[in-house]
């Protein structure tokens, strides 16, 4: 067996996306096929090859991404796989070693995947740093608290979700800073969240969509498709599901949940990717009727240290030397001084006796500001040399909201 890897030409995509689809089981449709070769970045994407067959591939899509202070460059890890004859070989190593590489050379600090399969990326020095929560709620059981906000200069609007496409983009360049792990869409990333062909309604009907807007103009949507059915009692069953629902302020927010949950014919909404503090855990008076699930959201890797732990902000002063443990990406691998505050921080190389011990996954899983770190000290993750160096560490690198990327890529 001879490998070679290298990014992959135009004219290789059909064979590239193959092998993405055996690895994964998948049967892409064509429209949705296009739509993920429009938002493939060629340079970008490798290919594992044996002799002249493709056996691997693993892509990187150049995102502008919130962290806690601002949008950064983050290279957005997406299509890792291999073929099942050529599992156990080292391609997958292979590849994740050359994506780290080419992430420092091309000076992106920062790597975020959504994963498959949780148990590889921790390997690799990524870190499950962002959460989301799974909602299945009965319409019956729905009321708001009293403290629920409401605006009477609020209105809403259904729509056509094709045709209210410049609505929905305005409103989520303006919230997308907001929240760490929001990354900016693009025009095929978009037409990846408003395709709606049957394919894609998962036998749920049509797109729809209802923007809240008062006379200054678009203050909110919802994006969401309805299953109706019915019981043997010709009682509505029907079950709503909830793609995307964005808020520029609590009134708006409000009442897109509302009208949400008080569609006709619906029993039960179903809402599969929530950020873990979403405001409706506040809004409904009796929150176990969310009926929440609690998976994983974003996995970060730290590609450089300094660089990433210097282009965030902190939400209090730190001063502590981090020994980092990383095998993959070698220039990582020594102690560190970060010194920050809410103004801004230095990270640099030093000698001085470390803090803390620390694998690179540790950074990542933090880096959004979700993570707290004291469960990782008491499960032996991390090792603390003075006392009370990780609850520094822990309470700077916190932040609100919640990190969550709600569209997978």
């Amino acid at each position: 067996m001879t490998l070679s890897l290298r990014p992959i030409g135009e004219a290789e995509w059909s064979a590239w996306n193959t092998v993405d689809e055996e690895a994964f089981g998948t049967a892409t449709p064509e429209h949705r096929q296009e739509i993920f070769r429009r938002n493939i970045e060629f340079d970008r994407s490798l290919g594992v090859f044996d002799g002249d067959l493709l056996v691997g591939t693993a892509a990187t899509y150049s995102f502008s991404m919130t962290v806690p202070g601002g949008p950064i460059p983050v290279g957005g890890v997406t299509a890792v796989g291999v073929l099942p004859s050529h599992r156990r070989r080292g391609i997958l190593s292979s590849l994740m070693t050359r994506q780290l590489s080419d992430l420092h050379e091309r000076g992106e600090a920062v790597a975020a995947l959504y994963a498959a399969e949780a148990a590889i990326y921790g390997r690799y020095g990524y870190g499950r740093a962002a959460d989301c929560m799974v909602f299945r709620i009965p319409t019956a059981n729905a009321a708001f608290t009293r403290h629920a906000p409401a605006d009477p200069a609020l209105r809403l609007r259904v729509v056509r979700p094709a045709e209210a496409r410049s609505t929905f983009e305005k409103i989520y360049e303006s919230v997308f800073e907001r929240r760490p792990g929001l990354y900016a869409r693009t025009p095929a990333r978009w037409d990846g969240v408003l395709t709606d062909q049957e394919s894609d309604q998962g036998g749920a009907g049509p797109l729809r969509a209802v923007v809240a807007e008062d006379d200054g103009g678009p203050r909110g949507y919802a994006l969401f498709r309805i299953k109706a059915s019915f019981d043997d009692h010709d009682l509505p069953t029907g079950e709503l599901r909830l793609k995307e629902l964005f808020g520029l302020d609590p009134a708006a927010y409000a009442l897109l949940w509302r009208h949400v949950l008080d569609r006709d014919l619906v029993s039960h909404v179903l809402a599969q990717s929530r950020p873990s503090d979403d405001p409706l855990i506040h809004l409904l008076a009796e929150p176990r009727h969310l009926h929440a699930l609690w998976l994983d959201d974003l996995w970060v890797r730290v590609v450089d240290v300094d660089r990433a732990l210097t282009a965030r902000r902190y939400s209090a002063p730190v001063d502590v030397v981090i020994e980092v443990e990383d095998t993959v990406c070698p220039w990582n691998a020594r102690r560190w001084r970060l010194t920050a505050d809410t103004s801004g921080a230095r990270c640099a190389p030093c000698d001085d006796p470390a803090d803390l011990t620390l694998p690179v996954s540790v950074l990542g899983a933090a880096y959004l500001g979700g993570r707290p770190l004291a469960a990782l000290l008491a499960a032996g993750v991390v090792r603390e040399s003075r006392a009370g160096a990780l609850r520094e560490l822990s309470t700077a690198m916190s932040w609100d909201p919640a990190p969550w990327a709600g569209l997978v890529f």
